[in-house]
């Protein structure tokens, strides 16, 4: 399999501070286990049915790397911090 992009869509955040608490410890643990962040934030213009939602992109080396990633300590820890307070969609997409 070639490399998978991981991408995160925000549907909605509950609390501001969770979410800080969160992106502090999230990118270091999923760059620890080999993802590379290639984008995040808010959209920057939309077309067609988009909805302004912070996104995050991450290219993996595999499927594989990215459920390692996910399931990490660190990972794991990041989404303690979350503690639900932001609905999102996961979604990952095998690169052409």
């Amino acid at each position: 399999m070639s490399k998978v992009l991981q991408i995160v869509i925000y549907k909605s955040i509950a609390d501001d501070e969770k979410l800080a608490a969160y992106a502090k410890l999230s990118a270091p643990a999923m760059q620890a286990m080999g993802g590379r962040i290639l984008a995040r934030g808010m959209p920057i213009a939309m077309k067609e049915s988009g909805e302004p939602s912070r996104t995050v992109v991450i290219e993996w080396d595999s499927m594989e790397a990215a459920e390692a990633g996910y399931n990490s300590p660190g990972y794991q820890e990041a989404l303690a911090a979350l503690d639900g307070a932001a609905v999102r969609e996961f979604r990952y997409i095998e690169m052409a």
